[in-house]
């Protein structure tokens, strides 16, 4: 059976763990937690959340070993929660036991009030 970019995403959701704008925005405050930006560069430079690291979802296999420890605590975000969702998949399946989906993805950051850096 052929499976849609839909299907992925919702089964990628399945197995990953999703926190709403409200639940992300409490634990940047804390500090204690990373955000990983999965956008294009061209939507990163139009904003992102303030102190994030940037790796587009094309390059995140081959990049994120590198750049993050697998006990980190990481909150993955793309435009509206989809990039997301495959990425934090990804990492779940490579090690990174601590990772979640932003829901929503940035519009929901940005619409709930979220620190923004341009």
């Amino acid at each position: 059976m052929t499976k849609s970019g839909s299907d992925l995403i919702e089964e990628a959701k399945t197995r990953i763990t999703e926190i709403d704008a409200a639940h992300a925005i409490v634990e940047q405050k804390k500090g204690d937690t990373i955000f990983l930006d999965v956008r294009e560069p061209a939507e990163w430079n139009l904003g992102h959340v303030p102190n994030a690291v940037h790796v587009p979802r094309g390059q995140l296999e081959g990049k994120i070993e590198v750049i993050l420890p697998r006990d980190s605590k990481i909150i993955v975000y793309c435009a509206r929660g989809s990039r997301s969702a495959l990425a934090a998949d990804t990492m779940r399946q490579m090690g990174y036991n601590n990772v979640a989906s932003l829901k929503g993805g940035f519009r929901d950051w940005a619409d709930g009030g979220g620190d923004i850096d341009d």
